[in-house]
């Protein structure tokens, strides 16, 4: 992975060679390969790891997005009696089986979510990284799945799409097609602008019939993050999947609560878990169903 010159070229002088020393860090620092560094047989198992990492960091961002506070400062407190949680006990997954689920401190009960989130997105990465191995393609899926993930549970705890999500999704997205060239640019392009106008028509149509809002424009912006990672086929994958699940869904509430139909379900939801689904299961699908137009 790393040529043995550069290491070599490391070696400080006696008489103080910090330049040498300079130039062999950047023979270094320039020999190295993101392509090589994620190319190996415990790829898996380090795409693990990291999903639980940064789920621990989704877990930030699920509660301070809203809130419209930083996700960087402060340090993380215990939301019961304000002690800053120490490294030692902010290991994902680890810390929460040590401390049964409490905190030190005060000894109340912490939410099983945040294990949870740490637990999904460490398996989410590890699936992204045996469906799709040790490519670049594989760390954007991740980043993608992570948005989508924290996407859904904002949407559910507060009914919002937080710009600072959607947004920034969209011009990665679409600076990810142009540099990988999956999904092709115009395909992400096309994605990106006919999921943000599909749903913005639709919610058109049902303000005009209906006299108030049906959808959000965080589920117009989302949609159009999703077009712009996934392309303008998977984008429709995406739609259909969402709209049964939140069909299916508010069916099956209307029938236990009794509601009249006029109940709001977060749609950011259902599209962020389709989103997850079509990563594994939109390029088969898209697949069959291209065969299946062509007979």
């Amino acid at each position: 992975m790393w040529r043995d010159d550069s290491a070599a070229s490391l070696t400080l002088p006696v008489g103080g060679g910090k330049i040498r020393a300079a130039k062999g860090i950047c023979r270094l620092l320039g020999s190295f390969s993101l392509q090589e560094a994620i190319e190996s047989p415990v790829w898996p198992m380090v795409a693990f790891a990291l999903g639980l990492i940064v789920g621990s960091f989704a877990n930030v961002c699920i509660h301070r997005l809203p809130l419209r506070q930083s996700v960087v400062t402060p340090r993380s407190r215990c939301p019961h009696c304000g002690a800053a949680i120490s490294a030692r006990d902010n290991v994902p997954l680890l810390s929460y089986a040590l401390l049964h689920g409490r905190c030190r401190f005060c000894r109340a009960r912490i939410s099983m979510r945040y294990p949870l989130v740490e637990a999904a997105n460490g398996l989410l990465y590890l699936g992204v990284a045996l469906v799709y191995g040790a490519t670049l393609r594989t760390l954007v899926l991740m980043a993608f799945v992570t948005a989508m993930l924290v996407l859904s549970l904002i949407d559910v705890d507060h009914q919002i799409l937080p710009n600072v999500i959607t947004l920034p999704g969209i011009a990665l997205g679409l600076a990810a097609s142009l540099l990988l060239r999956v999904p092709s640019p115009s395909s992400a392009a096309i994605g990106a602008a006919g999921g943000y106008a599909a749903l913005w028509l639709v919610n058109s149509v049902y303000r005009r019939a209906r006299g108030r809002e049906g959808l959000g424009q965080g589920d117009w912006k989302m949609t159009a993050m999703i077009g712009a990672f996934l392309g303008w086929e998977q984008v429709l994958l995406v739609v259909f999947i969402a709209s049964l699940a939140g069909t299916a869904v508010g069916l099956v509430l209307i029938a236990l609560r009794g509601g009249n139909g006029k109940s709001k379900l977060p749609l950011g939801t259902f599209l962020g878990l389709a989103g997850i689904v079509a990563v594994f299961v939109g390029d088969p699908v898209t697949t069959w169903y291209r065969a299946l137009l062509h007979g």
